[in-house]
């Protein structure tokens, strides 16, 4: 799978998973998470209401564990994670 596959098929629903930890666990107003993740905060309300991010990807134990590292750096503006190992981790399954 290419790059470009994994950013059309897999990326949507996994960012609309990571702004929901965002939001509901990290406890992050939309308009907050929004202005972290440079998009506007119609787009967090879109991902939160799955409008965008619709399809499901099944969850491992480590994207799981991913997707809440990738959430947390968000937050904090510390990443150890970068959008490769959220791929990577993703591809895993395939």
């Amino acid at each position: 799978m290419h790059c470009d596959t994994m950013v059309r098929n897999l990326l949507p629903p996994m960012r609309a998973e990571m702004v929901s930890r965002l939001v509901q666990k990290q406890g992050l107003s939309q308009s907050d998470a929004a202005k972290r993740l440079g998009v506007t905060r119609a787009a967090v309300s879109q991902y939160m209401s799955r409008k965008r991010g619709a399809g499901e990807v099944e969850l491992s134990t480590e994207l799981d564990s991913i997707i809440d590292r990738w959430a947390l750096a968000v937050v904090t503006g510390e990443s150890d994670i970068n959008l490769c190992d959220v791929c990577q981790c993703a591809l895993k399954k395939f």
